[in-house]
């Protein structure tokens, strides 16, 4: 069974009674998934072509990378408007599901000396962001072409309107939460 059939048959029951929620449209759910990467570390020191990584983050997500570019000059960083910055990829509808099962079951566990995510890092909008400090972790990136490790911070955006809804549908789904 699928994370999304999944949701729709059990958890999302489940929610609607522990939350007591009247109103169907009002259970709290996964809008979307976004993987952000940030390249421009990897463009100052190693003066390269960015096309690996925006190929491995395809890898890892499914569809095309955008690049997102610097909108101002900072001349403390050598930053110049319009250069690369970051890559960055929206996650919806089963390709979202498909990596968030992805991201629970076979990724996070991958982890070195993994200690759980901790259960304070949603924000006022209800999105729960956190970090994954290799890219090299996922199994579709080839271990031949990794030249530096990458970080990837992975926001997830919900529909609940409270911490505690968003707890609730975030561990029911299976978030491994620090106890």
């Amino acid at each position: 069974m699928s994370l999304r059939e999944k949701y729709n048959k059990e958890i999302a029951p489940k929610l609607k009674d522990s939350l007591k929620i009247d109103n169907v449209m009002n259970i709290p759910k996964i809008e979307k998934i976004v993987l952000n990467m940030g390249i421009w570390s990897y463009l100052r020191a190693w003066n390269k072509d960015y096309t690996v990584l925006k190929q491995h983050l395809a890898l890892i997500s499914g569809q095309a990378p955008v690049v997102r570019y610097a909108k101002k000059s900072i001349s403390n960083f050598k930053l110049r408007e319009w250069m690369p910055v970051w890559l960055s990829v929206t996650l919806r509808g089963d390709a979202m599901y498909n990596f968030l099962e992805k991201l629970i079951n076979i990724v996070l566990p991958r982890v070195r000396d993994f200690r759980w995510i901790s259960k304070n890092s949603f924000d006022k909008e209800g999105n729960y962001n956190f970090g994954i400090k290799e890219h090299s972790i996922f199994l579709e990136v080839p271990q031949d072409d990794v030249i530096k490790n990458h970080g990837i911070q992975i926001t997830v955006k919900t529909t609940a309107r409270s911490k505690d809804e968003w707890r609730e549908l975030l561990s029911s789904i299976g978030f491994p939460f620090s106890k």
